[in-house]
């Protein structure tokens, strides 16, 4: 089975011929690898190109996340008429310098076709599409974004829009709505083109921000609009939530995802429990005290602890908790993906 089928077996919650492994996002760390910045790779479809099919190779995950880091650019693209700009770091992915929505008029200014106006978001669209078109048939191609959630508080400002929630919510609500048909709309011509997996960062959504009801109510339903139109074109959707999950495990399979990736916070044993034939799930090493601070022998270990909890589960995947650092050593990444491709299931 190529990588590719291997993952797409996992979403359908079958049980492939070796255990599914994929980091998740890893921007950061790719371009740092490769030797190039995000300020670059933004100007120039064919260098992001060559960075994912080369990092592609070297680190072996099942999944190629094109766009990785650039996320703050969809917000930003609709920001511009409000005077929004980016600021690049020396290392980390680009951050927006301003929040600009803080009213339902605010929102009704903006333009959901700016975000393809963007030359960034551009850029990214285009090194999807080589991506796909070089190593789509091995590895399944997607492009990043944030859930829709924390979509409309890069917009509206986390915090304000954290106290929105409990002062103003039929604006969290029509926020976040809007955001999700921002990503549809951002993600159509590639999902025309044979794009087969969407994939959602919510961050602001994490256990550690918002409580189960609040979850509930603001999060699950852009969530379900984003991956139940997927669905309806063919496409799976994989869903990342920072933070301690485990009290609102029953709220993922009502999400649409095809698979959720967990934070290291979050406890396998209840995860594997609850989600057991119900839906795919991958976790959850930890990309900081395990990949970043522990020798290969470390990563090891703590692999091969996930995998006795969960790897015989139809659907499991390894998975780090988060996004990974850039300075991790590629030994250990390179550990961490031996070790699932030499499991036994």
């Amino acid at each position: 089975m190529t990588p590719k089928e291997v993952i797409l077996k996992a979403f359908e919650g079958g049980r492939p011929e070796r255990l599914p492994v994929t980091l998740f996002g890893a921007g950061m760390w790719s371009i740092k690898d490769f030797g190039a910045t995000f300020e670059d790779l933004g100007r120039d479809p064919q260098k992001m190109t060559e960075m994912c099919v080369t990092e592609a190779a070297r680190i072996r995950s099942d999944v190629i996340y094109v766009g990785s880091g650039f996320n703050n650019f969809h917000a930003a693209a609709l920001g511009k008429a409000f005077g929004v700009g980016i600021k690049y770091r020396e290392m980390g992915a680009p951050d927006m310098i301003s929040h600009f929505v803080n009213s339902e008029e605010d929102l009704a200014k903006l333009n959901i076709a700016d975000v393809h106006k963007d030359p960034v978001v551009q850029t990214v669209l285009e090194a999807t599409r080589r991506v796909r078109e070089k190593i789509g048939d091995t590895y399944l191609v997607t492009m990043t974004c944030w859930g829709p959630f924390t979509l409309a508080a890069r917009m509206a400002g986390e915090e304000q829009f954290m106290k929105a929630t409990f002062k103003k919510p039929a604006f969290v609500e029509k926020m976040v709505s809007f955001c999700a048909d921002l990503l549809i709309h951002l993600y159509e011509p590639l999902v025309q083109g044979g794009l087969e997996c969407i994939s959602i960062a919510d961050p602001t959504a994490s256990g550690d921000l918002i409580n189960k009801k609040q979850m509930e109510r603001f999060a699950v339903p852009g969530l379900k609009k984003l991956t139940d139109w997927g669905k309806s074109k063919g496409v799976h959707s994989i869903l990342h939530i920072c933070g301690n999950t485990s009290d609102r495990l029953d709220l993922f399979p009502p999400t649409g995802a095809s698979s959720i990736f967990f934070d290291q916070k979050v406890d396998m044993a209840k995860a594997n429990e609850a989600l057991a034939g119900k839906m795919s799930f991958g976790g959850n090493v930890a990309p900081v005290h395990v990949l970043l601070n522990q020798d290969a022998a470390g990563v090891e270990k703590a692999c091969r602890e996930v995998i006795e909890i969960a790897g015989k589960t139809p659907g499991f995947i390894l998975v780090p908790g988060c996004d990974i650092p850039p300075t991790i050593p590629y030994e250990n990444l390179k550990k961490f993906h031996d070790v699932a491709l030499e499991w036994k299931l």
